[in-house]
């Protein structure tokens, strides 16, 4: 028996079914862009542990960091004590988040833990209980944070009724315009969705606060338009209500900005970070203005491992990389390079419908045909295990399950992006001929 059908075979018998299973692979080393699974077989790494990795698996740098971190103490709880790592990553993200004046940052474990206590922080500023999500989106699988998704399959189903209060409104997928119209012809229809909820719905006074991903992550890498950011943002302004806006994803240098809101001119009341933030350690936050931050009452919030030493030197480390090697002038060099061979490939196969995204964070709409846009989940699924038969790891995704992601690291080189797109061609042409 290999490895890989040793550790399936151990899998199945002591991890419950329910968390997924997509590569059937068993990794033993990973570096830079490059997994090695225990069959000694080589992959490129274009998921980066969901958009985790920003300066690739296991940089020297933040090992160093790491290591001489856990030498010092491993954990102390910072509700007990304070400690350096937290205090300096937590400047760190106040000055690089959108906007002006004070902000304060409190950290956390994970993603799904940030928007948990994003809305706790809105709703007693606020008291209010109402919260405003959109279609399509993810925000995590807690009980919570999977209410607030904007996606049945594989978030909700059988998890029983979401919570109350929870309100979800179009999101500008212009490729699949719900209103059948075409932008920049449309006069963004999808901005009424929201006038229609606090009409009809929900009355604006008890909304404390309207979530959003900048850019759609596990809903297909959807671009919204400038004018629909900003439409929000101004919805959120003019009814007083809180703009969370969910970086989990496209934060830290990704799209090619440090925040995604930056590249539509938007500065949210909280913005939420984690993924990218811990370098590969669990770690994310919370940071807004310190009027909001600074609102609940001491004891009101706190975790007992979230802003872990060992985490907050690796994230201070991930910045540093970030900054000195110039990764997020990099991300836009690697979307522009991904965009335009994407671009090729989708002038040679008709199954490609949309190519979209921005910086490191690039997607594939597949289509039956370009005139139905009939999802081509089948053939989605098999090009997705064809591009690791051949050596590439993706990310599928998508709400209709029909969307190829490209998420490299942003150390990734110009011949790794090369090899990615022959590879990607070289399965196109195999599955679809």
């Amino acid at each position: 028996m290999s490895g890989s059908d040793g550790d399936r075979g151990q899998r199945e018998v002591i991890v419950p079914k329910g968390l997924f299973d997509i590569t059937k692979l068993s990794i033993v080393r990973a570096h830079g862009s490059r997994l090695v699974a225990d069959i000694g077989a080589e992959y490129l790494d274009f998921a980066s542990g969901i958009a985790s990795l920003p300066v690739g698996h296991s940089h020297p740098e933040v090992v160093k960091a790491i290591t001489a971190q856990a030498q010092d103490y491993l954990h102390l709880c910072f509700n007990l004590t304070a400690y350096q790592p937290y205090l300096s990553l937590a400047g760190r993200l106040n000055n690089l988040a959108p906007g002006h004046g004070p902000k304060k940052t409190m950290l956390l474990n994970s993603g799904a833990e940030a928007v948990e206590n994003a809305v706790k922080i809105a709703r007693y500023v606020q008291k209010r209980e109402g919260l405003i999500a959109f279609q399509h989106s993810f925000h995590g699988r807690t009980s919570l944070a999977a209410g607030l998704t904007g996606r049945v399959r594989a978030i909700k189903a059988g998890f029983g009724l979401p919570h109350p209060g929870i309100f979800h409104a179009p999101y500008a997928y212009c490729y699949r315009c719900s209103s059948g119209l075409t932008y920049p012809n449309c006069d963004i229809r999808c901005l009424k969705g929201l006038q229609d909820l606090v009409r009809y719905s929900i009355p604006a006074k008890q909304v404390a606060a309207l979530i959003m991903e900048p850019i759609l992550g596990e809903g297909g890498a959807v671009v919204p338009p400038v004018g629909f950011v900003q439409g929000v943002a101004k919805f959120c302004s003019d009814k007083g209500i809180i703009l969370i806006m969910d970086e989990i994803q496209t934060g830290l240098g990704r799209t090619g900005a440090w925040f995604a809101s930056q590249h539509f001119g938007v500065a949210p009341d909280l913005v939420l970070t984690a993924k990218a933030l811990g370098g590969g350690l669990p770690l994310s936050g919370v940071t807004g203005r310190a009027e909001i931050m600074d609102a609940v009452y001491p004891g009101g919030l706190g975790t007992t491992f979230g802003g872990n030493p060992v985490c907050c030197r690796a994230g201070l480390a991930v910045i540093e990389i970030i900054e000195q090697e110039n990764l997020v002038v990099r991300a836009a060099e690697i979307g522009s390079k991904l965009k335009q061979g994407l671009d090729q490939l989708k002038e040679m196969f008709p199954i490609i419908g949309d190519v979209r995204g921005l910086g490191a964070m690039m997607g594939l709409e597949l289509v039956e045909d370009t005139a139905s846009k009939t999802p081509a989940v089948e053939a989605t699924k098999k090009l997705f295990e064809t591009c690791l038969r051949r050596g590439l790891l993706l990310v599928s995704g998508g709400t209709y399950r029909n969307v190829l992601r490209l998420l490299p690291p942003l150390i990734v080189t110009d011949d790794e992006l090369e090899q990615a797109l022959d590879t990607l061609k070289a399965a196109l042409t195999e599955v679809i001929g």
